[in-house]
């Protein structure tokens, strides 16, 4: 009697259930209102040097970016001064951090330098988080992580000088997403095998969506980046709420040998759902799992290092950490560098988070028809065309008269970053045998956070050529899809459960190897061998 078997009894899809994906659908806007704040924060709109106060005459003075040129009366000479303040072309009077603080020219590099300590934090955080919800339970670490992240973007409202800030934003990334993972376990668990996929992909779809898309409308509105963060920070005192109205992991109380409270949290979600279990069914289920945590002794020694010791494993295992840091970075930059193509960012950056959506039914529809590894590829290269041709017509075509259409490849380019990114998750939590899943996958994530760090200064260079970030990535997201063809496809497979079987799992399958060819490729073949049969069904 395992888990499974109680939940089917006590209700896996009831009133209980239910609940919880309403939290964990709250959950996903206060992760999205969280995540995105320092994209928020940080537009800088156009801008040019304010007039000089001194006798320097308008009639012989040209304002540029970054600099003030006086000319002599004849036009023959000429000085060129630094602006010391500008004037900013504010978006609805929105003040951000950059035009408050004047991180523009020669201080532009600030927001960079800050925003990067952001993704510090992210991967520091998911392991300190990862550890505290082994040691007190999934749901704590769940609150405890996203009073943290709310903490940090509330107390960055109070800064005004690059060090501070940057302290703040390392403080607000511990939580980037490990209140989404650990909130998304908890859910994972109680709900139904057969309920799981659609119902996590259209919760996380409808729900992050929504946040990420009236965040940039409550900054308008509230009219600078301080008071955003504050309401940004606001509805993660809901979660202390949680704690009352769901109940901790039954997997972690197993785990830890905390069988009563196990079963009490049990009954309680079959008195909610309305079911009555019998006391036998309790007492069996604790007894398979007092015998299964007596024999842990027995368990695999595989560790992650493991995974480095065998040339097939090593060479899975070095191409999904280089897969993680290409998708992760680009996720983030494509998400945040919407300025400069002729439309507000703030409309723009709301309007393109519409993709979120699209993008979990695509995952649904196609990944269990072109295989993991097409969907993989598919998005990679397909990215990377996107990508590289939004650069190109950013760089040719002048976003006042074509900024539907450079605004339409950035949302597409957000689009398929989306795709990638989730695709990315299920496809490295199968090539991992199972003994290792658990650590193996957190360090894939960790790593590619931390890789995230760069992603602020691949945007800045976007101040020394507008196209540049775009055509850098395109080309990241090439590398990433030749790397995807080494690796091996695991759709209709049984998957490795030790170091031993991953080292020589889908062993001789080609590079080009793909389930929708494969099948394509039989059927050909066998109406083939069916046409010859009929042909000499007929000469007998």
């Amino acid at each position: 009697m395992d888990l499974q078997s109680v939940l089917e009894k006590c209700g896996n899809f009831g009133p209980y259930q239910i609940l919880l994906l309403a939290l964990f659908g709250y959950t996903n806007i206060v992760s999205s209102l969280h995540y995105f704040s320092q994209t928020i924060i940080s537009f800088t709109p156009s801008h040019r040097c304010s007039p000089p106060i001194d006798d320097i005459k308008p009639n012989y003075t040209s304002l540029l970016t970054c600099s003030v040129i006086h000319y002599d009366k004849d036009q023959s000479s000429f000085r060129d001064y630094k602006c010391t303040s500008w004037d900013f072309e504010k978006e609805s009077d929105y003040e951000s951090v950059t035009t408050e603080l004047e991180w523009v020219c020669d201080d532009a590099f600030k927001l960079a330098v800050g925003q990067s300590f952001f993704f510090i934090g992210s991967a520091l955080g998911s392991i300190f988080f990862g550890y505290l919800a082994d040691r007190i339970g999934r749901l704590p670490a769940c609150v405890l992580s996203t009073l943290t992240g709310a903490s940090g973007d509330f107390f960055t409202s109070f800064v005004g000088g690059l060090p501070w800030f940057s302290f703040t934003r390392f403080i607000s990334g511990l939580s980037m997403d490990t209140q989404y993972v650990l909130m998304y376990i908890l859910v994972f668990e109680y709900l139904s095998p057969q309920h799981r996929t659609f119902g996590l992909n259209i919760i996380l779809g409808v729900f992050y969506c929504f946040g990420l898309m009236i965040s940039p409308w409550i900054a308008i509105w509230l009219g600078n980046w301080r008071s955003y963060l504050w309401a940004a920070s606001l509805p993660a005192l809901g979660m202390l709420l949680f704690p009352v109205c769901l109940h901790e992991s039954v997997e972690w109380l197993l785990t830890k040998g905390k069988f009563d409270k196990a079963v009490n949290n049990l009954k309680s979600v079959a008195k909610f759902n309305g079911r009555q279990v019998g006391d036998s069914v309790f007492e069996e289920f604790v007894k398979h799992y007092r015998e299964k945590l007596s024999n842990s002794q027995n368990k695999s020694t595989d560790t992650f290092m493991g995974m480095l010791r065998t040339p097939r494993m090593r060479k899975f295992t070095i191409i999904l950490l280089i897969k993680s840091m290409i998708v992760t970075i680009t996720f983030d930059i494509l998400s945040r560098n919407v300025e400069g193509v002729g439309i507000s960012p703030f409309k723009l950056f709301s309007y393109s988070g519409f993709c979120y959506l699209p993008a979990g039914l695509t995952i649904i529809l196609f990944q269990n028809k072109i295989g993991r590894k097409g969907m993989a590829c598919a998005s990679l290269f397909v990215g990377a065309i996107i990508t590289a041709a939004t650069g190109y017509l950013v760089a040719t075509l002048d976003s006042a008269d074509y900024s539907v259409l450079l605004g339409f490849m950035v949302s597409l380019g957000r689009y398929g970053a989306v795709v990638a990114y989730d695709a990315e998750a299920q496809y490295a939590a199968e090539i991992i045998p199972t003994s290792v899943r658990g650590r193996g996958v957190a360090n894939i994530h960790v790593i590619g956070n931390a890789f995230a760090f760069f992603s602020s200064y691949v945007i800045y260079l976007g101040t020394f050529y507008r196209p540049l970030p775009s055509l850098l990535i395109s080309f990241v997201l090439l590398i990433g899809g030749c790397l995807c063809l080494a690796l091996p496809e695991t759709l209709h497979k049984q998957l490795p459960q030790t170091l031993e079987e991953g080292e020589v799992f889908a062993k001789g399958e080609k590079w080009y190897f793909f389930p929708c060819f494969s099948r394509r490729q039989e059927t050909i073949k066998s109406a083939s061998q069916l046409e010859s049969a009929n042909e000499a069904t007929k000469k007998i």
